[in-house]
């Protein structure tokens, strides 16, 4: 049971996806699988990077820490929806809430500035190849990185603190699947204005910013390119963008519709199923996104594979 008194809230019932037992099952199958096959391709993409000498140049160091961020960013939201689906323990504790909020509005940050730091990594390859070395060294790397995931997880403090600091008197029923910002602020029954403004506020500048960077970027991207004679040459100059752009208009599409708008206009069951769109199956397909699109990506996969598949045939004849 739900103990609450006059002031406060100390458990939240999600309520997820409320429906028959048959379905549940399917959906808890289905996400399980999304789950694994996602932390696995991110896991696969994290150890060709870190293996093979080839990659180890600048966009390829972005574009591990981007996979360590989408296994960690599904494996917030997703074990306690399993969880829920397989045993119907829809309760969570306020501090676990708070800690999950915590954890999803970190990644969520953090990936809207690494993203933002892919587009200048490939702006300055394409529009300053020549000096790309000397700005794009090691130790500049390593600092946006860290910036990255440092501005993140600070950002969310803030957020989280002025949310936890509401009286939650009831009803403690989320309609959600995990906790999210705006299911949580129409449970309070105290003043939230100074806790929405905060939250409007930091979601546009951590949307907004990284997002004009991002153009910023690839209009000169585009300008650049389209001063190469051949089109050939333009065509192979913007594949290395291609990958992290789909990734860019997927992530940002959402987001920008789910966190950068007051809170007023609000649908509940429209914001769980955007939330299964950047939450669930964006992380899934952005390793596929950078694999399909990505040439050296695919050949250093395969090459990979034909040498397991060698191993694995001369020690079949050994024995």
């Amino acid at each position: 049971m739900v103990q609450e008194n006059d002031t406060h809230i100390y458990e939240f019932i999600l309520l997820g996806f409320p429906t028959t037992t048959e379905l549940q099952a399917l959906l808890f199958v289905i996400f399980l699988t999304v789950y694994l096959l996602t932390v696995t391709e991110n896991i696969i993409i994290i150890t060709l990077i870190i293996s093979n000498h080839q990659l180890h140049k600048p966009m390829y160091f972005f574009l591990g820490h981007l996979a360590f961020l989408d296994a960690w960013y599904i494996s917030v939201t997703v074990p306690k929806l399993l969880v829920s689906l397989l045993v119907r323990n829809k309760n969570i504790s306020f501090t676990g809430c708070m800690a999950q909020l915590y954890f999803f509005i970190a990644l969520v940050c953090t990936e809207c500035v690494l993203l933002a730091v892919m587009a200048y990594d490939r702006s300055v390859a394409i529009c300053s190849p020549l000096h790309y070395t000397v700005i794009m060294t090691r130790r500049a790397c390593v600092q946006l990185a860290v910036g990255s995931w440092l501005l993140g997880f600070l950002l969310s403090m803030l957020k989280v603190f002025f949310i936890s600091q509401l009286s939650f008197c009831g009803p403690s029923v989320i309609n959600h699947f995990y906790c999210d910002i705006s299911p949580l602020l129409n449970l309070s029954c105290t003043k939230r204005r100074v806790a929405e403004m905060v939250d409007f506020v930091s979601a546009l500048l951590i949307l907004l910013i990284p997002l004009s960077v991002i153009i910023i970027s690839y209009i000169c991207i585009i300008s650049t390119i389209l001063l190469i004679p051949m089109a050939q040459n333009r065509k192979k100059a913007f594949s290395t963008c291609a990958s992290h752009l789909a990734v860019v208009i997927i992530f940002f599409s959402t987001t920008l519709f789910m966190y950068a708008r007051p809170r007023s206009i609000n649908s509940l069951d429209l914001n769980k199923l955007l939330s299964i769109i950047y939450t669930i199956v964006t992380p899934m397909l952005n390793p596929f996104i950078y694999c399909l699109r990505n040439q050296e990506v695919k050949d250093t996969l395969l090459k990979v594979l034909c040498s397991r598949a060698a191993v694995s045939r001369v020690s079949a004849s050994d024995l």
